[in-house]
């Protein structure tokens, strides 16, 4: 059985992965002062960080229409593969599954849509965990065992510069309100099966990396590691630093990207954003 893999653009999946595995990338929607574009295609992330402070509205998203879905399925059908594996951001947080779900109805089973319980290479690396199983050979049912034990390893968290865009976008959660009502509180935060929980509030961006480190080496040895930012690449190679220079580094993968995050997540918690994405090993 010949199986297809799709994902969107908030997954974050680098571009080279993607090309590499023949994975379908769905881009997400960008609402900018009434105008829209298409994610990494009519505007480049470093251009929409680069704008966003002047932003005299807000920016939103939105998800592509589930013809853009049936679009990439069709594609994939009719150049000769048996089944897609379609796997998207959390439905917590966005409306891409459902959209997913809606198109996969036209192709009569041979679409399995999968909600991530994530977002950036939280569900990124779960794509690429279905892309190695495919590439292994393993059968549809043993594929979807790798996704799902992925997901339960995934672990995604942040450290935001600011709360202001959390408050502008309208999506700040209680959990991170009752953190403490000062734009100056620095949040550490995690994302776990769609909801952000707190980790700890720092006051300083030098504690909130030693907040995200700690965090960080409490998950033990790990599969999968990136070092994730919003347009804050120094900051990022500061905190890959910290973390090797910690001693943790016999912990870690031999690959660690470092990626920009996605302006669909940019656009919530602002620039200057740190975090990672990890998935713990299996133990035995």
């Amino acid at each position: 059985m010949k199986i297809g893999l799709v994902t969107d653009s908030p997954a974050d999946l680098p571009p080279d992965l993607a090309e590499h595995y023949n994975i379908e990338v769905i881009p997400a929607i960008l609402i900018i002062e009434g105008r829209e574009y298409v994610d990494g295609v009519d505007i480049t992330r470093e251009q929409f960080y680069a704008r966003l402070p002047a932003m005299r509205q807000h920016p939103s998203t939105a998800a592509p229409s589930p013809l853009d879905f049936a679009a990439r399925y069709q594609k994939l059908l009719s150049n000769g593969y048996d089944h897609i594996i379609s796997i998207h951001t959390a439905e917590k947080l966005t409306s891409l599954p459902n959209f997913a779900r809606n198109a996969a109805r036209e192709f009569a089973g041979r679409v399995t849509v999968l909600e991530s319980g994530s977002l950036t290479l939280g569900t990124g690396f779960q794509v690429l965990a279905a892309a190695e199983a495919i590439q292994q050979g393993l059968e549809l049912d043993d594929i979807l065992r790798e996704i799902h034990s992925t997901r339960q390893r995934v672990r995604v968290a942040a450290a935001l510069d600011t709360m202001d865009y959390l408050r502008r976008s309208g999506r700040v959660p209680a959990a991170i309100t009752a953190i403490g009502g000062l734009l100056s509180i620095k949040p550490v935060v995690e994302l776990r099966e769609g909801t952000v929980k707190p980790i700890s509030a720092a006051r300083t961006t030098r504690q909130a990396a030693q907040s995200l480190l700690d965090f960080l080496v409490k998950l033990g040895p790990l599969e999968r590691l990136a070092i994730l930012h919003t347009n804050a690449e120094e900051r990022a190679r500061e905190f890959l630093t910290l973390v090797i220079k910690s001693g943790y580094h016999r912990n870690l993968p031999p690959e660690i990207r470092l990626v920009n995050v996605t302006s669909l997540i940019g656009a919530h918690v602002g620039p200057n954003g740190l975090g990672f994405a990890a998935v713990q090993q299996e133990t035995t």
